[in-house]
C-alpha cells in the first residue's frame, strides 16, 4: 500500500455513507457503555492492526467487559467478551437496517444488554429516520473500505508524530464518528463559555481553549479529503498567518475558518509526511501566537520533556 493512496470522495460514495452510519451504530453503544470523559474522549474510536475498536467497556452499565470491533482485513464486525466468547457477522451484503439488527442480536447472543438512547443517525440529512428503516444505504465495496483503514492508519501515525511534539493537555488521536474525521486536539489552560445558543456536544467540546488537528475524507460542505486544522474561539488575525506548505490555504467553514490543505496536494509532495507535519506545524504556531499561547513552555522536542534526556545522543 502506497503512502497516502487516491481516495476521491466520489469512487466511495456509497461506502462511505453506508460505513458512516454503521459506526454511527457502534458508536452510540460505545457512548452508552463507557465513562464520559472530559471533551467526548469515551466516545470515539482507536486504530488497531485490522481496523477500528471501541476500546473495552461495560461494567458501568451492568454488562460484562466487551469490546466491539471493525476487521477491515476479513471484513466483519467482532463483539468480544473478556471471557473470550466473541460472535462476528460479514460488513458486506449489509443495510443499515440489516447491520444494525445484526448488531443487536451478536450482542444479545453474548448476553449483553445494549442500549442506543437515539438509533438514528446523529447530524446526517437522514437524521430523523432509525437505523431499523434505513434499507438504502446498503454499499460496501471490501476494497475502499480496506483503503479507508490504510489511509486512517497513516494519518493516524503522522498525528502520533506530531502530538508528541507538544507537553500540554491534549487528546488522544482518535477517530470520531460524527463526522468519519481523525483528530488531534491540543488545550490551553484558559476556560471558555461558548454561546447559550450551543448544544450540549458542542459546549463540552469546547469548554477550554484548543486548537485540533485532522483529517476528513470530504463531505457536502467539502467534496474532497483533507487534513485540517482550527484554533477555537478563533482569533481575529488568525487567517492573516502564514502556512506551510506553499499549497496551504486559510477557508471560510460554516463560522470561522480552517487551515486546509489537500490530500491530493500533500500527496504531489515529494516528501508528503514531511508536508502534513510541517503543515500542522504551521497551523499551530499560526493559532498560538494569535491566541496567545505559550508555545516554547509546551515545546517537547522528539517527545522528550527531560532537558538532560533532550541533550543525550541517542
Amino acid at each position: 500500500m502506497e503512502l497516502f493512496p487516491s481516495m476521491p470522495l466520489a469512487e466511495w460514495q456509497d461506502t462511505k455513507e453506508t460505513l458512516h452510519r454503521f459506526v454511527q451504530v457502534v458508536g452510540k453503544i460505545r457512548l452508552a457503555s463507557s465513562p464520559r470523559s472530559n471533551h467526548w474522549w469515551n466516545v470515539p474510536f482507536h486504530l488497531t492492526g485490522r481496523g477500528i475498536t471501541t476500546r473495552p467497556m461495560g461494567q458501568i452499565d451492568g454488562n460484562p467487559i466487551f469490546t466491539i470491533d471493525f476487521d477491515f482485513v476479513d471484513h466483519q464486525l467482532v463483539v468480544a467478551t473478556s471471557d473470550g466468547r466473541a460472535v462476528s457477522f460479514p460488513l458486506f451484503g449489509q443495510s443499515v437496517a440489516s447491520f444494525y439488527r445484526n448488531t443487536l442480536d451478536a450482542t444479545a447472543a453474548l448476553g449483553l444488554q445494549v442500549e442506543i438512547g437515539l438509533p438514528r443517525p446523529f447530524d446526517l440529512p437522514d437524521a430523523a429516520r432509525p437505523f431499523a428503516e434505513d434499507f438504502e444505504h446498503a454499499g460496501y465495496d471490501p476494497v475502499l473500505a480496506n483503503r479507508y483503514w490504510q489511509v486512517l492508519s497513516q494519518v493516524a501515525l503522522v498525528l502520533e508524530e506530531f502530538k508528541a511534539r507538544f507537553s500540554g493537555k491534549s487528546s488522544p488521536v482518535h477517530h470520531f464518528w460524527h463526522t468519519m474525521d481523525i483528530a488531534h486536539t491540543r488545550f490551553s489552560e484558559r476556560h471558555v463559555d461558548p454561546p447559550p445558543e450551543a448544544d450540549s456536544v458542542t459546549r463540552e467540546a469546547y469548554s477550554r481553549e484548543v486548537i485540533s488537528f485532522g483529517f476528513w475524507f470530504g463531505d457536502a460542505a467539502f467534496a474532497e479529503p483533507a487534513f485540517y486544522s482550527y484554533t477555537a474561539p478563533e482569533p481575529a488575525q488568525l487567517i492573516e498567518e502564514p502556512l506551510k506548505p506553499a499549497s496551504a490555504r486559510w477557508v471560510a467553514y460554516r463560522q470561522g475558518h480552517l487551515a486546509l490543505l489537500r490530500y491530493d496536494d500533500a500527496r504531489a509532495e515529494t516528501d508528503p509526511r514531511a508536508a502534513v507535519l510541517d503543515f500542522y506545524e504551521s497551523a499551530y504556531q499560526a493559532g498560538a501566537r494569535q491566541a496567545g499561547w505559550n508555545a516554547a513552555r509546551f515545546a517537547c522536542p522528539g517527545g522528550i520533556t527531560d532537558p538532560r534526556l533532550s541533550a543525550a545522543p541517542r
